[in-house]
């Protein structure tokens, strides 16, 4: 028989979110995770605030809305804010109840810049890595860089003296020469004017930085820097230069042919490092010879490049870095650094899922 429709809305609700999220949400395990690295970080949130003063929103709330921003690609905070307002299953995640009021999005935006653009974002990601530490090897490595559009038009690059004509609004900019000597965004001032590779249009862009692991392609360390032809190798430097401080056995990096240089050959051998770079000898000499090409393990590096790529595909393609809606480079670096950290904790579940007797990825 047919049921009878009822319009009148219930005054109360006998069901928990708790027990509204299925017990087998893939959510619920991240969420543990999440809870663990917060708890940890809790003395440098103490350190952030004021002792007095009125309350703002609690830093594991904004956390935990910015990984749900990241994982559902939620384009901005106002519909983010939005969701987690009728959305039950944000709701849990966040930690608000079934009758606590939501932010504002102006208010949720503001506690936001203050997170991330502090050292919070750093932390966050190395308290995640620790997580993750069993998973991870700390041997064997894969560096690269990815372009990140810049949250800023074309129209906006200007003359830096300001002897654009005042009619010229910076539309028609065909057969002038520009350069970021020469001008810079108005809208943006640290992104520059940049293209990855040859036969693209220049975009103002900055550059994404990742040091992935060789086993199950997580990312080991990140950062971004400013767009220009010598930022890969040396943001690569700098991660190489950090991961080995106060270590003395060697590891390995894998690379493009941008990196086959002879002052990053160099320098990357005096960190203790091994270059397992692809050659580049098109017209001219490469600096790896075959004291480093012959051995197994460089073709085996080589082989495993496609797990750096599978992780800046999920960070533009999920993620919000195929065009940042942040401007400046230290705004852009904190969304840049707490999406990799979103990118090794939405893999980790599965990772402690894996069963003990399966055969692992072969590494380099």
């Amino acid at each position: 028989m047919r049921g009878d429709e009822r319009t009148q809305d219930g005054m109360f609700s006998y069901v928990s979110l708790e027990h509204r999220v299925p017990a087998d949400h893939p959510l619920r395990a991240v969420r543990k995770l999440t809870d663990a690295v917060l708890a940890t970080l809790s003395p440098e949130f103490d350190a952030l605030y004021a002792a007095s003063g009125r309350p703002s929103i609690a830093p594991e709330y904004i956390l935990r809305a910015l990984l749900l921003q990241v994982f559902y690609s939620v384009r901005s905070e106002r519909l983010l804010v939005e969701q987690i307002d009728y959305n039950l299953l944000f709701r849990w995640f966040v930690g608000l109840g079934m009758d606590d009021a939501v932010w504002n999005h102006a208010v949720f935006s503001k506690n936001r810049d203050r997170l991330l653009t502090s050292d919070v974002a750093q932390q966050f990601f190395a308290e995640v890595n620790k997580q993750a530490k069993k998973f991870m090897s700390d041997e064997h490595f894969t560096v690269d860089g990815t372009l990140i559009q810049a949250w800023a038009s074309q129209k906006s690059f200007r003359t830096k003296d300001g002897s654009d004509d005042d009619d010229d609004d910076g539309t028609d900019f065909r057969g002038q020469k520009r350069s970021n000597d020469t001008h810079q965004s108005t809208t943006d001032p640290d992104a520059r004017l940049y293209k990855k590779s040859y036969g693209k249009e220049s975009k103002l862009s900055y550059l994404g930085h990742a040091l992935v692991e060789n086993r199950n392609g997580l990312i080991a360390a990140a950062m971004v820097t400013h767009a220009d032809g010598y930022a890969e190798r040396d943001a690569a430097l700098l991660m190489l230069a950090e991961k080995q401080q106060g270590r003395t056995r060697r590891i390995t990096v894998g690379a493009d042919k941008a990196y086959d240089s002879e002052d990053f050959v160099r320098t990357v051998r005096e960190l203790n490092v091994t270059p397992h770079i692809i050659r580049n000898d098109t017209n001219r000499s490469s600096n790896l010879d075959r004291r480093t090409t012959r051995q197994p393990g460089y073709a085996i590096s080589l082989s495993r490049r496609w797990l750096i790529e599978k992780g800046f595909g999920w960070l533009k393609q999920t993620g919000p870095l195929r065009q940042v809606k942040l401007r400046g480079l230290e705004n852009v670096g904190g969304l840049f650094v707490f999406s990799c950290a979103a990118h090794n904790l939405i893999r980790l579940p599965k990772l402690f899922a894996h069963p003990p007797g399966m055969p692992r990825e072969q590494c380099a």
